[in-house]
C-alpha cells in the first residue's frame, strides 16, 4: 500500500485561500462604506461651515459686521453646549477617538460599541461645524474604525478578523481625506495594529484604494497645500530641517501637554459637564475677533503658512501661540475632534515661522520656503500622532516631490525620538496610560495587563478550618494529592496557607500543635479577582508553591479559590502563540 496523502499545513490549503480572498472583499467593502461617510462627514462640515460663518469666505461675503460679531461668539457656544449635552448620551460622558480604536485592538478586549461612535461622530461634526478648533480626521478614524467593527460583529468574525476589518475602517478614511492610499495603510498598522501582517495587508489595502478612487471621484475639493515646482535646498539648509526637527518634538510635547492640561483644569471648574465646552465656545468666538484663523480646522491658514511672504513672523509666532491655546482648550473642555488636523496647521506655522526667520538672518532666497514649513509640519505632527513614516508618505503623496519628503524625512528623523523620549510615543499613548492601559511595554504586557485572574479561577483546592485536626488535614491533602491547603473560617474568610511538609512535622513533632490553625502558615501573596495576569506573574517571581490564593477584598476577604502557577504560565504562553500568529499572518 502507498502511503497516504499530505496533508496541508495548518491554515493552508483551498480552504483558506478562499477564507482569505473574501476577508479581501470585505476589506474593500468596508473600505468603500468608510469612503462615502467621510465623504458625507467632510461635506457636511464644509457646508455647516459657510451656514454658520466659519468659513473665511462666508465671513468675507458677509455684508453685517455687527451680526457678524456675535454670530463669532454665539455659534461656537451653542455648538459647545449641544456638544456637552450629547456627551451625556455616552457611558463615559467623554466622546470616543482614535485612542479607543488602538486600546480595542491592542487588547483585544472587545469591538467598538455602535452608540457610542454614532453619537461621537455627530458630536464630532457639530463641534467643527460650529468652528471649534479642532480635527476632523480623528472623528474620521474613529468612524471608520467603528463601521469594520460593526461589519465583524455582523458577521460573527473572531478577534483577528476584527481587528483587520478596523484597521480597513481606519484606512479608507485616512486615504479617502488625503487622498494618500498609501498613507492609509501604514497608518493603520502604524497606529492602530502596530505589526505588519502578511494577513492583513491586503484587506487593508484593498479598503484604502477603494477609498482612494471614491474620494477622487466624489470628493472634489482642494488639495491640503499646493505646492508648484520647488529649488533644491542647499547643502547647509538640511542642518536647519534636522534643528526644525529637534524644536518641533518641543512644540508637539508643548501641544500635548496643553491638550492634557486643560484636561485636568475642566474637571475642576465647578461647572456643569455641559457647559464646559460652551464656556470653550464662547472663549474662542471672543478671540476669534481679532484673530479669526483659530477658527475651525484651518486649512486656509495652513495652505497660506506655505506661502512666502503671506503671513510676517510676529504674526506667524501670535497665530501659532493662539492655535495651540485654542485647541487646547477645546479639546480639553469637551469638544469632540481630532488633534491631527490641528497639529498640521501648528506644524505649519513653526515650519514657516523658522524658514521666515532663517531667511531674515541669512538673507538666502525664499525659494525654499515651502520646505521649512513642510518640515516644521512633519516635526509636530509625527510625534502627536505616533506616525512618522505615515506623515511622510502624506507628503509624497500631496506634493509627488521627493525632494520635499527628503527634507522632511530630516526632521522627522530627530522629532519623533526626542518626542517619545521626552514625552510619549504620541498624545493617543499618553492618554491611554492616564485611563490606566501602558503601551510603552508592547501589546503582549497590554493582553496581559487586561486579562483578569479570575478567568482562571478554580475550585479544585483543598480548604482546611482551622480547627480542623493536623492528623485529618494531612490525610485529606494526601487523598487529594495536593501539598497545600487554604485556611478559611466559618463565615468564609482566608486566613493564610499551609503546606502538607509543615502539617507533617508538626504531626510527627511530641509537642507540636493539634490544630491546622496553630502550624505556621506560609508567605504567600494574595490575588484580587481582578488582578492582571501580568501582575499574578510577577507575584509568581518570588513564590515557591502550586497555586496562589484569590480572595475578594469587596466581600470581606471571602476565599474564592486559587489559580495554579500551571495555569498562569499556559495563559501566558497562549496568548503569546496568539499574537505571534495573527502577526505573521497565520492566526
Amino acid at each position: 500500500m502507498g502511503s497516504p496523502p499530505a496533508r496541508p499545513a495548518s491554515g493552508r490549503g483551498p480552504l483558506s485561500v478562499v477564507r482569505f480572498l473574501g476577508l479581501v472583499l470585505l476589506g474593500a467593502i468596508v473600505g468603500a462604506v468608510a469612503a462615502l461617510l467621510s465623504v458625507a462627514f467632510v461635506s457636511a462640515v464644509l457646508a455647516l461651515n459657510d451656514l454658520l460663518l466659519i468659513s473665511p469666505r462666508s465671513r468675507m461675503m458677509f455684508d453685517h459686521p455687527g451680526l457678524l460679531m456675535a454670530t463669532t461668539i454665539a455659534v461656537p457656544a451653542l455648538g459647545g453646549l449641544m456638544v456637552g449635552l450629547l456627551h451625556l448620551k455616552i457611558p463615559e460622558q467623554r466622546p470616543h477617538t482614535p485612542a479607543d480604536v488602538i486600546a480595542a485592538v491592542q487588547t483585544r478586549r472587545g469591538r467598538l460599541p455602535a452608540g457610542a461612535g454614532g453619537i461621537s461622530a455627530l458630536s464630532a461634526l457639530v463641534s467643527l461645524g460650529s468652528g471649534a478648533s479642532v480635527g476632523q480626521y480623528g472623528p474620521l478614524v474613529h468612524l471608520g474604525a467603528t463601521l469594520g467593527s460593526q461589519v465583524a460583529r455582523l458577521l460573527r468574525l473572531g478577534r483577528s478578523d476584527d481587528n483587520i476589518t478596523i484597521a480597513c475602517g481606519v484606512a479608507a478614511a485616512i486615504a479617502t481625506a488625503f487622498n494618500a492610499p498609501l498613507a492609509g495603510i501604514v497608518f493603520a498598522h502604524e497606529v492602530v495594529l502596530r505589526h505588519y501582517a502578511l494577513r492583513a495587508f491586503a484587506p487593508v489595502a484593498a479598503a484604502a484604494l477603494v477609498g482612494y478612487v471614491i474620494a477622487t471621484n466624489v470628493l472634489d475639493r482642494g488639495a491640503l497645500f499646493h505646492v508648484a515646482d520647488t529649488a533644491v535646498p542647499l547643502p547647509w539648509e538640511f542642518v536647519a530641517f534636522l534643528a526644525i526637527g529637534g524644536l518641533g518634538a518641543l512644540v508637539a510635547g508643548a501641544y500635548m501637554h496643553t491638550i492634557l492640561g486643560v484636561t485636568r483644569l475642566a474637571g475642576t471648574l465647578p461647572l456643569p459637564a455641559p457647559m464646559r465646552p460652551a464656556l470653550a465656545g464662547a472663549l474662542l468666538g471672543l478671540t476669534a475677533l481679532w484673530i479669526p484663523d483659530i477658527l475651525g480646522i484651518g486649512q486656509e491658514t495652513l495652505r497660506f503658512a506655505t506661502i512666502a511672504g503671506a503671513f510676517g513672523s510676529t504674526e506667524l509666532l501670535l497665530v501659532l501661540v493662539l492655535k495651540i491655546a485654542a485647541t487646547g482648550l477645546c479639546l480639553g473642555m469637551g469638544f469632540s475632534g481630532g488633534v491631527f488636523s490641528p497639529a498640521l496647521v501648528i506644524g505649519t506655522l513653526f515650519g514657516a515661522l523658522c524658514g521666515s526667520l532663517v531667511g531674515q538672518l541669512s538673507g538666502a532666497p525664499q525659494e525654499t520656503f515651502v520646505f521649512y514649513a513642510v518640515c516644521g509640519m512633519v516635526a509636530v505632527t509625527s510625534p502627536v500622532i505616533g506616525a512618522p513614516l505615515t506623515s511622510l508618505l502624506i507628503v509624497f503623496e500631496l506634493t509627488g516631490s521627493y525632494a520635499l519628503t527628503t527634507a522632511a524625512l530630516a526632521s522627522v528623523t530627530l522629532a519623533s525620538p526626542i518626542a517619545a523620549q521626552l514625552f510619549g510615543r504620541s498624545l493617543f499613548d499618553i492618554q491611554l496610560e492616564r485611563r490606566g492601559l501602558d503601551l510603552s511595554s508592547g501589546r503582549g504586557r497590554a493582553v496581559l495587563r487586561n486579562t483578569p485572574v479570575a478567568e482562571h479561577l478554580t475550585e479544585d483546592c483543598v480548604i482546611l478550618q482551622p480547627q480542623t485536626p493536623v492528623a485529618e488535614a494531612v490525610t485529606t491533602l494526601c487523598r487529594a494529592r495536593h501539598g497545600e491547603g487554604y485556611l478559611v473560617d466559618d463565615k468564609g474568610r482566608y486566613l493564610g496557607c499551609v503546606s502538607l511538609a509543615d502539617l507533617e512535622a508538626a504531626r510527627e513533632a511530641e509537642t507540636g500543635p493539634a490544630r491546622v490553625g496553630e502550624v505556621a502558615t506560609l508567605a504567600r501573596p494574595v490575588l484580587h479577582p481582578d488582578t492582571s495576569l501580568w501582575d499574578a506573574m510577577a507575584e509568581l517571581q518570588d513564590v515557591t508553591g502550586e497555586a496562589l490564593p484569590v480572595v475578594d477584598p469587596d466581600a470581606d476577604d471571602a476565599f474564592r479559590g486559587v489559580v495554579y502557577e500551571t495555569s498562569i504560565t499556559r495563559a501566558y504562553l497562549a496568548h503569546g502563540d496568539e499574537l505571534r500568529r495573527e502577526e505573521h499572518g497565520t492566526g
